[in-house]
């Protein structure tokens, strides 16, 4: 497939439901699982469909995202050629037209009329799945489609097959057409294309907002859900960090999380997510929790319902209680000192 398929990740998008989280990363850029990021996902799918040139288009914040790829080294795509491209907007002060903005390709026609792959496809970065897009490009191709739509229950996923060619006709007649992205195009009715939809069967769910991640997290602690998403034959690769073992003192307590290697667990941990490098101290009890990388949480604090950012501290004594609904959140670096925080 890697002379056919030509991959495109959009990582433009901004959303105002997870500023909480995005105000110094971008959505792709958000940690997810302890130890992946949103846009591992969508990146992972590619390398494993053969994909072998893939370009990303990022927007705002991009320097945590950039520190995260690196060469593409963990992905296989430090390659002499093809590879991994990253295509930042020079001009920060210009719009944000939505997913798959044209405008932002634009800028960077001579990748996209340089590759050799006939088709391409497009996507978001923050779609939480493991799909093979072999069946597919097969599909969209048997079907004679110009363009396909990969659903789930009927609904956009953002993902869309197109043929290189007809993507750069997009691009080059964007002003006349008045199609600023994909999403544009197959939602037109008097569209000349022929759209397809392709229905997708497995595990998806798009991070769209601090509800849905929150979700999606907990999702994970789902042993069926955590089977259909991290698949022996499809792995989600990430980024490769040397940590030692995570540590469990004789006062530890642990049931139904994920722990992220390099974490310290002296107290309580119920249904909840730790990242890597995380502490938390004697006597407290983490219950229903995202936890961030390098975070702190000292001795007979209580959390519950709660999302904290990296190299957060949580001082001894503290309560921070959210909801299933309404988790609280603190953001990087925040520092909570022997008080009670509810939503």
């Amino acid at each position: 497939m890697n002379k056919h398929l030509l991959g495109v990740i959009d990582a433009t998008t901004h959303i105002e439901d997870l500023e909480e989280l995005t105000s110094h990363r971008s959505v792709a850029a958000i940690p997810f699982g302890g130890r992946y990021r949103l846009i591992d996902f969508i990146l992972s799918n590619m390398v494993n469909s053969g994909i072998q040139s893939v370009a990303i288009f990022p927007k705002f914040q991009y320097r945590s995202l950039m520190d995260h790829l690196g060469s593409g080294k963990n992905w296989d795509l430090n390659r002499k050629r093809d590879g991994l491209f990253f295509f930042p907007s020079p001009r920060l002060d210009k719009p944000i037209f939505g997913i798959n903005s044209f405008e932002h390709f634009a800028e960077n026609m001579d990748f996209l009329t340089r590759s050799t792959q006939e088709y391409c496809l497009i996507s978001n970065a923050n779609t939480i799945f493991n799909m093979d897009f072999s069946p597919l490009l097969d599909w969209h191709i048997d079907s004679n489609c110009d363009i396909t739509e990969v659903q789930k229950n009927g609904r956009s996923i953002n993902l869309f097959l197109v043929k290189t060619s007809l993507l750069l006709d997009l691009i080059h007649t964007r002003k006349e057409t008045g199609y600023l992205n994909m999403k544009d195009v197959v939602t037109d009715l008097n569209s000349p294309y022929r759209v397809c939809h392709y229905s997708y069967e497995g595990y998806a769910l798009t991070v769209d907002s601090i509800s849905t991640y929150y979700a999606a997290s907990m999702e994970l602690l789902n042993r069926e859900i955590w089977e259909k998403l991290f698949l022996q034959e499809r792995p989600i690769l990430t980024k490769v960090k040397d940590e030692p073992p995570t540590r469990y003192t004789s006062s530890a307590v642990v049931f139904n999380s994920m722990i992220a290697n390099g974490a310290q667990i002296e107290g309580t941990v119920e249904n909840s997510i730790i990242a890597r490098g995380v502490h938390i101290a004697k006597g407290a009890v983490v219950k229903n929790s995202i936890i961030m990388q390098k975070t702190v949480i000292q001795e007979n604090c209580v959390l519950e319902h709660a999302i904290l950012d990296k190299d957060v501290k949580i001082e001894q004594g503290t309560t921070i209680i959210g909801t299933e609904q309404v988790p609280k959140i603190l953001r990087k670096g925040s520092i909570v000192k022997g008080e009670c925080v509810s939503s």
